[in-house]
């Protein structure tokens, strides 16, 4: 796959997204450039359920992510339907994937969230799976002995080509393609990595065994945004050169707009939730 677009000058996403089966849209919300005011607000569109969850991390970055990650799906799903952001609903697959739950006529909208150290981003499309992933570029994680246990050796040899300063960085592609193609077929840990490759210098995923899922209904694409991060988005689709992708940072006015209504009465222990 060639190298990863830079991302980080795009425009802000529009409220007004619109997705459907042949356009996809992804959001991504930079933690450092919200400020303390700007928390119980976006905690205020959550759920009772996620904000009961939220206060159980015991850092203070990890539940500021969660926070971000959750307001950020209910406010794009409410972007692209008009629907309260409070009122969407989910239901949690066998391996933890969730799926929205929608009126049986409504258009099937498939979601994926992913956060990492200092970024929360989401990812919408309607009917095929989805899957997303971020990954903080500023991590050390021991590169050798990690392909050596979980890449396909396909992907060992592309590494141990690469010279050692750009070796995590080329880890950390790996990485989030396999992640968000893992959280598009929605088997979590019981998806073995190493039963499916990518090659860096050319798009597409390969399989191990040739009958275990069709490359040519797959998309995939990767974002460099900024400095410190990296995003991989994964999208089943019968025809992937039709799918659309809008994809920029998040609106945030839009996003603290939504949460005006319930602002003044869950103004709950605002110090919790305050920036780093």
């Amino acid at each position: 796959m060639s190298d990863p677009t830079e991302a980080a000058g795009g425009a802000t996403a529009s409220p007004g997204a619109t997705v459907g089966p042949d356009r996809a849209v992804v959001w991504w919300l930079a933690l450092d450039g919200l400020g303390s005011g700007d928390w119980p607000r976006l905690r205020a569109v959550l759920s009772d359920e996620e904000r009961t969850r939220a206060d159980r991390f015991h850092f203070e970055r990890d539940r500021l992510v969660y926070t971000a990650a959750h307001a950020l799906c209910r406010g794009l799903l409410s972007a692209v339907t008009g629907g309260p952001p409070r009122d969407w609903l989910f239901s949690i697959g066998s391996h933890g994937k969730p799926e929205v739950l929608v009126p049986g006529s409504a258009p099937r909208l498939r979601v994926n969230i992913s956060h990492t150290r200092g970024l929360a981003a989401v990812a919408l499309v309607v009917d095929h799976d989805i899957g997303i992933d971020v990954e903080w570029l500023d991590r050390h994680p021991h590169v050798d002995d990690l392909a050596e246990r979980m890449f396909a050796e396909q992907e060992r040899q592309q590494l141990a080509a690469i010279p050692e300063a750009s070796k995590t960085e080329a880890f950390l592609r790996f990485w989030t393609l396999k992640e968000a193609y893992v959280k598009a077929i929605g088997k979590g840990l019981s998806q073995p990595l190493d039963a499916f490759y990518f090659q860096l210098d050319r798009p597409g995923i390969h399989f191990a065994d040739p009958t275990a899922d069709d490359p040519a209904h797959w998309y995939f694409d990767q974002l460099r945004l900024g400095p410190d991060h990296m995003l991989a988005l994964a999208v089943r689709h019968p025809a992937p050169a039709k799918l659309t992708v809008e994809a920029g940072p998040a609106p945030l006015p839009y996003l603290l707009s939504l949460a005006a209504e319930f602002a003044a009465s869950d103004e709950e222990a605002p110090g919790r939730m305050s920036r780093r």
